[in-house]
């Protein structure tokens, strides 16, 4: 097998690519259906709270680095699912780890919005 054989080689067909990946994976992962409803939840408070510029963009860039991370978990898992079929020690740690790191922004994210709710609300 070619090392090329899955390497795009126009931009535009890398876009088509990402766009197929992102696709794929909001109609196949559950976690990734609720981070997208999260995010349409934070929005929608967000405006009618009114936070300020500065904080709606914020709260975009913790968007992004949430699903951004859900897209790589789902990536490594399916990876180590490619990989081995048989439970493996360190399968499962790569698949905790992606997990964690999903999990830990998360947390992370929603302190960050509680603090600007606050800001805005005080």
């Amino acid at each position: 097998m070619s090392q090329h054989k899955y390497k795009n080689k126009h931009f535009g067909a890398s876009l088509r690519a990402a766009t197929q990946g992102i696709v794929k994976s909001f109609k196949t992962e559950r976690n990734l259906k609720i981070d997208l409803l999260m995010a349409i939840l934070v929005i929608i408070i967000s405006c009618l709270v009114h936070i300020s510029l500065t904080h709606f963009m914020i709260v975009f860039i913790l968007i992004g680095g949430v699903i951004s991370l859900e897209l790589m978990n789902t990536a490594i898992e399916q990876t180590v699912d490619l990989v081995t079929e048989e439970w493996h020690p360190l399968a499962k740690a790569a698949k905790d780890m992606a997990a964690g790191a999903v999990w830990f922004f998360s947390i992370i994210s929603a302190i960050i919005y509680m603090m600007i709710l606050y800001d805005t609300l005080s």
